[in-house]
C-alpha cells in the first residue's frame, strides 16, 4: 500500500517525488482528516439542535485589552518551538529516516526550534499588543455549544491517544512487559475503544463544566463518531498498520506479486516457503497449525483482493520482501489475510449513512447515542472472528479485548435506548 505520500505519488501516478513526501505519512495524515470531518459534523449537528432549542448557550466572563502574558508567551515559545526541532529537523535532514522514530527520539534541529518558537511567540504578543486597552476591562460573552467544537477536539484528540496506547498495552502485555517504556513511546500500536472510552469520559467532563446537555451532545456525536471511526480504518487500511485479519488459504501471492486462487495444500507450502516470516509466527503462536486462517472462497464478481489482501509495502515491516523491491517498506504478506480494515471502512460508512438518516426521527435525547453504541458493537464483534488478536483466558473462553468492549457496548447501547424512551414517554 502507500505507508507515505512518497510511494502513493510513486505507486499511484507514476511519478519521483520530492524525497520530503516520505514524512507525510499516510495514516497520520488520514487520522487528521477524520478529525476534520469528525468536528464538522458535530458542529453542524450541535448547531441543528441548537436552532431547535433543545441546546442553550453559556455566558462568561472574559477580560479584554490585556496584554500577553508572560505564561502566553512561554507557552507558545515551547509549542513552536517543539514544532520547529522536529518538523524543520526532518526536513533538512540529509539521511534517510523513519519519520515515526524520529518524531519519538531525541532528534532534532536546535535551530529550527528556537526560529519557530519566537515567531509563534512574537505573533502572540502582537496580536495581544494589537488589542491591548488603556485599561483592560471585563465583558460578558454568549458562548454556544456548537462554538466548543474545537475545544472537544482537542481534548478528545489527546486524551483518546493517550486512551487507545493504555488499552494497546494492556492488549499486549507480554510485549509491554518486555520493553514499557518503549512501547509507550512507540508511534505504532492505538487501540480505538480505549481511545473513544478515556475521549469520552474526558469530553462528558468538559461538557458538564461548561453546561452542554450530555444528551444532546453525545446522539449529536454519534454520527461524527461513526464516520470518523470509518476514515481512521481508510488509514489502517492504506498504511497497512497491522489490523488486519487471519489468512485466507484460499488465495496466495504469486510471482507477480498478484493475489490469484490457490489450492489447499498450498497454505502450508507457502509457510515453508518463507522461513522467516514463518518463523515470527509460530514464536507467537507456539506451533505451526496453531496459526489461526479460514479457507474461504469469495464471490467472483468481485476481485480477489477483496477476500485476501498481502498489504504490500505496509508500514510494519511485516511480512516477506517483495520481489524487485529495495530500500524500506518492501514487504508484504504471503499467505494474505483477510483485509478486515476494509470491511470495517464499507460497513462503518453504511452505518454512518444510517445514523445520519434517522438522526431527526429519533425523539428521545441519548438514544441515538446508544443506537450508535450497538450497531458499532455488533459490527466490531463479527469482525473480530476473522481478524488478528491477542485473547484472554475467561471462564474457558478466549475473548478478545475488542470483543468484550464490544459486547460491553451493545449492552450499554441497549439500555441506554431503552433509558432514554422510557424517560420520554
Amino acid at each position: 500500500m502507500y505507508p507515505n505520500l512518497y510511494f502513493f505519488l510513486k505507486e499511484v501516478l507514476g511519478i519521483e517525488p520530492w524525497t520530503f513526501t516520505q514524512y507525510i505519512n499516510s495514516f497520520g495524515f488520514i487520522v487528521a482528516i477524520a478529525f476534520i470531518v469528525s468536528a464538522f459534523i458535530l458542529r453542524s449537528e450541535l448547531k441543528r439542535k441548537e436552532a431547535l432549542g433543545l441546546l442553550k448557550p453559556m455566558e462568561e466572563r472574559v477580560i479584554v485589552g490585556k496584554p500577553a502574558s508572560f505564561l502566553e508567551l512561554a507557552t507558545n515559545f515551547l509549542f513552536g518551538g517543539a514544532v520547529g526541532y522536529k518538523m524543520i529537523g526532518i526536513f533538512f535532514n540529509d539521511q534517510q529516516v523513519n519519520p515515526q522514530e524520529y518524531i519519538f527520539s531525541s532528534q532534532g534541529s536546535v535551530i529550527g526550534g528556537l526560529l519557530l518558537g519566537g515567531l509563534f511567540a512574537g505573533l502572540r504578543y502582537l496580536e495581544k499588543k494589537k488589542q491591548a486597552l488603556p485599561t483592560p476591562k471585563e465583558q460578558r460573552i454568549v458562548v454556544w455549544p456548537h462554538e466548543r467544537v474545537g475545544d472537544i477536539t482537542v481534548y478528545a484528540a489527546i486524551s483518546g491517544f493517550i486512551g487507545a496506547k493504555i488499552f494497546d498495552n494492556l492488549e499486549n502485555w507480554d510485549r509491554f512487559i518486555q520493553d514499557p517504556i518503549g512501547n509507550l513511546l512507540s508511534p505504532s500500536g492505538l487501540t480505538f475503544y480505549g481511545g473513544l472510552i478515556i475521549a469520552s469520559i474526558t469530553v462528558i467532563l468538559f461538557a458538564r463544566g461548561k453546561k452542554i446537555g450530555i444528551r444532546h451532545l453525545i446522539d449529536s456525536a454519534a454520527p461524527a463518531l461513526m464516520i470518523g471511526y470509518a476514515i481512521g480504518r481508510l488509514g489502517c487500511h492504506v498504511s497497512g498498520d497491522g489490523d488486519w485479519g487471519i489468512f485466507n488459504s484460499a488465495y496466495k501471492v504469486n510471482a507477480e506479486n498478484k493475489i490469484v486462487q490457490a489450492a489447499e495444500w498450498e497454505f502450508h507450502q507457502t509457510l515453508m516457503d518463507n522461513q522467516a516470516f514463518t518463523r515470527q509466527l509460530v514464536q507467537e503462536y507456539g506451533h505451526l497449525d496453531s496459526i489461526p486462517h479460514a479457507n474461504f472462497q469469495g464471490w467472483s464478481i468481485l476481485p480477489n483482493w477483496f477476500w485476501a489482501y498481502n498489504f504490500p509495502h505496509n508500514v510494519n515491516e511485516v511480512g516477506t520482501p517483495i520481489n524487485g523491491c529495495e530500500g524500506p517498506y518492501c514487504y508484504q504478506l504471503t499467505p494474505p489475510v483477510f483485509p478486515t480494515t476494509l470491511y470495517e471502512i464499507i460497513a462503518c460508512t453504511l452505518l454512518f449513512l444510517l445514523l445520519w438518516g434517522v438522526r431527526s426521527k429519533i425523539p428521545w435525547p441519548g438514544a441515538l447515542f446508544g443506537l450508535y453504541l450497538v450497531l458499532n458493537g455488533i459490527e466490531r464483534f463479527l469482525i473480530e472472528k476473522i481478524r488478528v488478536n491477542s485473547t484472554y483466558d475467561l471462564f474457558g473462553f478466549h475473548p478478545t479485548q475488542a470483543e468484550l468492549i464490544a459486547t460491553a457496548m451493545i449492552i450499554v447501547g441497549g439500555y441506554l435506548f431503552y433509558e432514554s424512551r422510557k424517560r420520554s414517554i
